[in-house]
C-alpha cells in the first residue's frame, strides 16, 4: 500500500520494500514523491485503470507479476491505498499462490479515512459517529443488481465514506435518500486528499450533486455522508 498521496503517509516498510525491488508495478493513485522514492535502477511500470479506461486488464497484470517473480526479480505490487480496501490485492494474491510463489503484503493508509481527515473531517466523534462502513462506489460491471444493501445503509447512524464513487453520485444520493435518509444530513466529497492539490466541497445530502457540479470536483474523491461531516468548519487544517 501506497498510502492516500502525501508521500510522508507511506509506511516505513512500504519504503523498506520499494527501495528492495527489481520492478514496481504501480497505478494512477501513487504520487510522483512516492514513486521518487523507488530504488533509481528500478523498472516502474505503470498497470493502472481508470473508470472507463482500463489500461492493463487484471488478467494481463496478474500475469506479469507472475512472469516478473519467476524470472527472479524482486517484485513489489504499489497500489494507492491500502492493497485489500477496494484494490484487488486479494485477486493478485490468489493468482500468486496459485503460482507457488511467495509473498508479503504491506498495508497502506487507506483514503477512507486519510482524505476525510486531511479535510478537517474525522470518521468517527463521541458526540457524532461511533461507527463508520466503507463502501464501494463502483461495483463491478454486470452485476445488474447492486450488492449494497442500501435500506440498510440508509439507517446506519454512523459515518459513511464511498470510495471511487463520483460517477455514481446521483445513483447514491437517490439511493440513500430513496431509503429513508435525511435529505439534509451533511455530507462532503473531498478531491485529492492529502495531495498538494486537494479541494473539499461540503453541502446537505440532498444537495451534494448541485454542489460538485458547479465546483467541477471528479474522480480521484472520497464521498463521506454522515454528521462528521459537520465539523469541517471546526477542524479543518490542511
Amino acid at each position: 500500500g501506497a498510502g492516500p498521496g502525501d508521500a510522508g503517509l507511506l509506511t516505513l516498510r512500504g519504503l523498506q520494500a520499494i527501495q528492495q525491488a527489481d520492478v514496481v508495478f504501480h497505478d494512477h493513485l501513487v504520487t510522483q514523491p512516492v514513486l521518487e522514492l523507488v530504488r533509481r535502477d528500478a523498472e516502474l511500470i505503470c498497470v493502472g485503470k481508470r473508470a472507463g479506461e482500463h489500461s492493463v486488464p487484471q488478467h494481463e497484470t496478474n500475469q506479469l507479476l507472475v512472469e516478473a517473480a519467476k524470472a527472479g526479480k524482486t517484485v513489489v505490487r504499489l497500489k494507492g491505498g491500502d492493497p485489500f480496501v477496494f484494490g484487488r490485492g486479494g485477486e493478485e494474491a490468489e493468482e500468486l499462490r496459485a503460482h507457488g510463489l511467495s509473498y508479503e503484503v504491506v498495508p497502506g493508509v487507506t483514503s477512507a479515512i486519510a482524505a476525510p481527515a486531511y479535510a478537517g473531517i474525522p470518521v468517527t466523534h463521541r458526540d457524532a459517529a461511533s461507527s463508520f462502513t466503507v463502501i464501494t462506489g463502483h461495483e463491478r460491471d454486470g452485476k445488474g443488481v447492486s450488492a449494497i444493501p442500501w435500506g440498510q445503509v440508509a439507517r446506519l447512524k454512523g459515518t459513511l465514506v464511498f470510495l471511487m464513487g463520483m460517477e455514481n453520485l446521483p445513483r447514491i444520493v437517490d439511493n440513500l435518500v430513496g431509503h429513508g435518509m435525511d435529505p439534509a444530513t451533511p455530507a462532503a466529497v473531498v478531491r485529492y486528499g492529502t495531495w498538494p492539490m486537494q479541494r473539499t466541497v461540503r453541502a446537505p445530502l440532498a444537495a451534494l450533486e448541485e454542489r460538485v457540479g458547479e465546483e467541477g470536483i471528479e474522480n480521484p474523491a472520497v464521498i463521506v455522508v454522515g454528521q462528521v461531516a459537520a465539523l469541517r468548519e471546526r477542524l479543518s487544517w490542511a
